[in-house]
């Protein structure tokens, strides 16, 4: 076989389509478009695994009720965090928008199998974390499938993992990755959020590079 010769539009769509994988919290209610969302998760499996052990599981979720007790779940979670912070800090913390639960048209809640078949154990006896790398892996190129297809992923974190394993009744052996809204985002930008809304500012990627 002969591998493909990537040419240097492409290279610079690639550019582009990193820029562009924001995470997006305003959403078009509007549903995607038919099968968009299987061919969105097929791409997300074709992600490396450790051993070869496809441990993900991508639970869809459908039911107004579970949905309903997330949103309400999230928000609790999203307060507690806000009482965290300072006064001043807690004015800005409180202006940004940290969810699109309500608008996206999709929810889809992501798993790591601690203890699949797939795999007989290859390249994690002494790092079993490689399990849940290879979801987060997973998780990345779903969100870069989705972006070049039009489509927003957004990833929210304030909430309790083990509230949301209870809420979507799944296996034990199950350990709570994340869990993303998907759908049209309602504008474009280039920018993430945080960075536009002040919160924070991208670094200097210098400033991680070391030697040793």
């Amino acid at each position: 076989m002969t591998a493909p010769d990537f040419t240097p539009a492409f290279l610079e769509q690639l550019d582009d389509l990193l820029i562009w994988r924001r995470d997006v919290r305003h959403f078009d209610t509007r549903a995607l478009d038919e099968g968009l969302l299987d061919t969105l998760l097929d791409r997300a499996s074709l992600a490396p695994s450790v051993g070869n052990s496809q441990p993900w599981r991508f639970v869809r979720v459908t039911s107004p009720e579970r949905r309903a007790a997330i949103i309400a779940h999230v928000e609790a979670e999203n307060a507690r965090a806000a009482a965290l912070y300072c006064d001043e800090t807690r004015a800005s913390y409180d202006a940004l928008k940290l969810h699109g639960l309500e608008q996206a048209p999709e929810h889809i809640a992501v798993f790591c199998d601690t203890a699949p078949h797939e795999g007989y154990g290859l390249g994690r006896q002494t790092m079993p974390e490689t399990l849940a790398y290879s979801v987060v892996l997973a998780v990345h190129t779903l969100w870069l499938a989705a972006r070049a297809r039009g489509v927003g992923l957004g990833w929210v974190s304030i909430l309790n993992p083990i509230a949301i394993a209870q809420i979507l009744d799944i296996p034990r052996q199950w350990t709570f990755i994340g869990y993303l809204c998907i759908g049209y985002p309602l504008n474009a930008n280039d920018v993430p959020e945080l960075e536009r809304t002040g919160w924070q500012a991208r670094i200097d990627p210098m400033k991680t590079r070391f030697t040793r």
